[in-house]
């Protein structure tokens, strides 16, 4: 038998998109907005005309009918499995659930079909994890409207209209557009026409915009930064674009109906064609950027090659200064405060700035500093409270290691039964992670192997990944004022870069995959680190270790360089490794059969170290600040790491 699509066309008709309609659903939001990632609603069925899923919300906020096209389906629970008195109360994060350290015979059960776990778009890397990390932490206490008119009939119209008024006169104030007559002229002009490229989500790749990538400073840069900042006692003050995106020129041209109860007498029948960028467009932060870049390089400062986010001079003393970017925030160092104020004149003179003094907070993490002793702190203390407070753990016992050492997840733990599915869609897990993710980015390299574990569930959590994860929240329930310390050394001639590693072979339980971790310190102080599984399954410790090495050594690189072309006499790097086996083959010319897979990193490795770009040195295990990314430690070992990366 065959569909009539079928008969007339030859082709079978394709129905991957159908889904079962009145069952959970949750629509994606913009990557580029501070909002949830996801909205939970109920599937109603098919618009017409359009591709998408017609869709009823119901999770926080305004209940309203919407038609989305990226949406993800649990097609097993139902609207009344989420509105059922025993499921409508939020699950308490002490009840529940059983300590992974039980020991009990459990009954054999009919197992749901396992769903591979992909680690998520959002997180292939950390662009965009501070936006998140600030909107799951946020609790939503004011109803914001999404247009004019919901915001004119809101309880506080007229605080929102002020706003508006406020927006206007900056838009007007930097002439962002000009009333032209509509270029779209006869009755059959759809109404929705004009306002496409306003609304950014619906612009057109090659119409509306060509590319949109901008680049945003690594949180490794920063810590380069102060940690040079603290050892030379520089002068750090933080300063703050007003409306950057619409300092941005555009390429295209773009038009726009004039906004909602703004629309000039006279003119009504105009529309407004875009000489600057516009909040909401696809293209407006890399306009912005591309503006910045272009004046403070033609003002003598520099880019740096190794982050694009990050400026340079030399000033007429001989010091240096430094600029750093992150979309509208600036942090400025040097040690001639008349540099300084010369350089914000500068600025000034081409884009609205406030000057906010002494750097106090950056990307949401405190700066406090101790001048006498050259010392500064970096922390997240105000939004680590909030997380617990968020997630009402502020009253939990606290722990003492990040990690148990009785945790053994995987994903046998994920949801094996409707119940348990049904029971941890009301639990925030990917809250959660996001929040400790962004806490273990930014300051706080100790929780680097409990939040690795954790993040690795976020496409179908269990019970028992979310007990690993109140377990990292009441370790930082005692931790919370915890961060990071730079200025234990002071610049008397070169800089040494000085980093340690190590692995944990095939630790994962889902696919043998070993860990790889590694620290690294510049001027006493810690700048960067990481801890994730490899990429490819390693077939001894040995190899382990050296693929471990291999991340180490471009990372000592990198860092070196970067350190060298601002200005600082640098030493050859040194990475501290406590496998034989991975140094040997480093060191000699030692190649087999059993190595021969790795050989391009076996080379590029015995390269650096052969023309003493690179030293490889023997460390004990004991010494190696590094454990503690690979595993749970014993509380004698984990407090040595801890203070040896400088988290106090």
């Amino acid at each position: 038998m065959k569909t009539p699509m079928e008969l007339w066309s030859g082709d079978k008709p394709e129905c991957d998109h159908l889904r079962v309609v009145g069952s959970l659903a949750y629509s994606h939001i913009s990557q580029d907005k501070l909002d949830p990632r996801a909205e939970k609603c109920i599937m109603l069925g098919y618009p017409e005309w359009v591709k998408g899923y017609k869709l009823w919300r119901i999770g926080g906020g305004k209940p309203r009918v919407f038609v989305s096209r990226n949406v993800e389906f649990q097609e097993t629970v139902f609207y009344k499995n989420v509105v059922s008195e025993h499921c409508d109360k939020f699950p308490n994060p002490d009840e529940g659930v059983q300590s992974q350290s039980s020991n009990g015979n459990h009954n054999m059960i009919e197992r749901r079909p396992k769903r591979n776990i992909i680690k998520t778009l959002r997180y292939r890397d950390n662009s965009n994890l501070s936006a998140v990390a600030f909107s799951a932490a946020e609790e939503e206490s004011i109803y914001e409207p999404m247009s004019y008119d919901e915001a004119m009939t809101a309880p506080n119209q007229e605080k929102w209209y002020g706003a508006m008024r406020e927006e206007m006169t900056s838009l007007w104030k930097n002439k962002t557009w000009e009333l032209v007559k509509d270029p779209i002229s006869g009755s059959d002009k759809p109404r929705f026409k004009a306002r496409l490229v306003a609304k950014g989500f619906t612009q057109k790749t090659g119409v509306d915009y060509t590319k949109i990538f901008s680049p945003a400073v690594k949180h490794t840069t920063i810590r380069v930064i102060l940690s040079i900042t603290a050892a030379l006692d520089l002068v750090l003050e933080q300063l703050d674009v007003t409306t950057a995106f619409l300092h941005g020129y555009l390429d295209e041209k773009i038009y726009m109906q004039q906004p909602t109860g703004f629309v000039e007498k006279g003119k009504e029948d105009q529309v407004c064609l875009l000489k600057r960028s516009l909040y909401g467009l696809k293209q407006s932060p890399r306009q912005w950027y591309k503006r910045f870049d272009q004046y403070v390089v033609s003002n003598g400062f520099i880019k740096s090659s190794y982050d694009s986010c990050l400026y340079f001079r030399r000033c007429k003393k001989g010091n240096y200064m430094y600029l750093l970017l992150y979309v509208d925030d600036m942090l400025i160092a040097c040690q001639d405060k008349g540099e300084i104020e010369a350089t914000k004149s500068m600025l000034k003179r081409e884009f609205e700035m406030k000057e906010l003094g002494e750097a106090k907070k950056i990307l949401g993490m405190q700066i406090t500093r101790n001048r006498e002793l050259k010392q500064l702190k970096l922390c997240q203390t105000d939004y680590a409270k909030k997380v617990l407070k968020n997630y009402a753990m502020e009253d939990c016992k606290p722990v003492k290691a990040p990690f148990a050492a009785h945790f053994k997840l995987s994903a046998e733990d994920s949801p094996k039964t409707d119940e348990e599915a049904v029971f941890m869609t009301h639990v925030p897990y990917a809250n959660y992670v996001w929040s400790l993710m962004y806490l273990m980015v930014c300051t706080r390299p100790d929780l680097a192997y409990g939040v690795s574990v954790v993040s690795r569930y976020l496409s179908n959590p269990g019970k028992a990944h979310w007990e690993g994860v109140k377990w990292i929240l009441r370790y930082l329930k005692g931790t919370a004022d915890h961060g990071l310390v730079f200025g234990k050394d002071v610049i008397h001639g070169s800089v040494q870069i000085e980093g340690y590693v190590d692995a944990d072979f095939a630790k994962d339980l889902d696919k043998c995959r070993s860990i790889t971790s590694f620290v690294f310190k510049c001027l006493g102080s810690v700048i960067s680190w990481k801890s994730h599984l490899q990429s490819v399954i390693a077939l001894s410790t040995t190899e382990a270790e050296y693929m471990s090495l291999c991340e180490a050594v471009k990372e000592a690189l990198w860092l070196s360089r970067m350190v060298r072309e601002l200005g600082m006499k640098v030493i050859t790097p040194i990475v501290h490794c406590d496998n034989q086996g991975a140094l040997q083959l480093a060191k000699n010319s030692v190649f087999h059969e059993r190595t021969k897979h790795i050989r391009v990193k076996w080379l590029f490795i015995r390269e650096e170290v052969n023309h003493k770009r690179i030293q490889v040195i023997k460390i004990d295990t004991q010494q190696n600040m590094a454990d503690v990314l690979t595993k749970s430690l014993p509380g004698v070992k984990f407090d040595f790491c801890k203070s040896r990366m400088g988290v106090a």
